[in-house]
C-alpha cells in the first residue's frame, strides 16, 4: 500500500489558509487523489477548549495554553492524520506544530521547548508557509471576514508571530507570498505540491 503524504498550511491569521486548503483539496482530487482536509484547532473537546480563548486569551497561562494544543494535537494525530496516512491519503491540514511554536513563542513559551513537545506528531512533507505583512492580514480579517480581530489576532501580536515564523529552516518549508489574486496564490502552491508529488512518485488515481 502507497503511504500517504501530510502537507500543512501554516501562516499568521488572515493569510487565506482555508480558502487556499479548500482549492487545493479540490485540485488533488481532481488528480485522482484521496484527500482528508482538516484543521487544528480540531473540533474535539480540547480544540473547543482552545476556541473559547479566543475571546479571552487571559483566562489561562501560556503554559496551560500550550497543554490544550499538545492534547488536541495528540488526539488529532491518533484519530485522524495516522489512520489516513496508514491507508495511503493525502492529509491537508490547516495549521498544525509550526503554528503552535509561532504563537505560544510569541506569547513567551520557548520555541525549541515547543518542537520538543509535537515530536510525537509526524513531521510534514511539506509545508506551505503562507507569508504577508500582519498589518494587511488584519485588514483583510476586518474587511473580508467583517470580523473584529480576536485575541491571538492583535497586530502587536502578529508581527512577534510573523518573526517566529521567518526564523524557521526546517526543510519541509516552503514560503509562500499570500499576497495577490486567490489564484495566483492557490497556482503558486500548487507549483510546490505538484514537485512533491513527483518526487514522492505518488500514485494519484492508482
Amino acid at each position: 500500500m502507497k503511504q500517504g503524504l501530510l502537507i500543512a498550511l501554516e501562516g499568521i491569521d488572515g493569510t487565506g489558509k482555508s480558502t487556499q486548503i479548500k482549492l487545493l483539496a479540490d485540485y488533488l482530487r481532481q488528480k485522482g487523489c484521496e484527500v482528508v482536509v482538516t484543521r487544528e484547532p480540531t473540533d474535539g473537546p480540547w480544540g473547543r477548549r482552545i476556541r473559547e480563548l479566543y475571546k479571552d486569551r487571559s483566562s489561562c497561562t501560556p503554559e496551560e495554553e500550550l497543554e490544550m494544543f499538545i492534547n488536541d494535537r495528540r488526539d488529532h494525530v491518533r484519530e485522524v492524520i495516522e489512520p489516513a496516512l496508514a491507508s495511503g491519503k493525502i492529509v491537508l491540514t490547516d495549521r498544525y506544530y509550526f503554528s503552535t511554536a509561532a504563537y505560544q513563542g510569541a506569547a513567551g513559551m520557548d520555541v525549541d521547548h515547543i518542537f520538543a513537545c509535537n515530536r510525537f506528531a509526524p513531521q510534514p512533507d511539506l509545508v506551505i508557509l503562507l507569508s504577508m505583512d500582519p498589518g494587511t492580514s488584519i485588514r483583510r480579517i476586518a474587511e473580508i471576514r467583517g470580523e473584529k480581530p480576536n485575541d491571538f489576532e492583535q497586530v502587536d501580536q502578529l508581527r512577534q508571530v510573523a518573526a517566529i515564523f521567518d526564523s524557521f529552516n526546517h526543510p519541509c518549508i516552503c514560503r509562500v507570498p499570500a499576497e495577490g489574486s486567490v489564484s495566483l496564490v492557490q497556482e503558486r502552491i500548487r507549483k510546490h505540491v505538484d514537485t512533491l508529488l513527483r518526487e514522492r512518485n505518488y500514485p494519484c488515481g492508482q
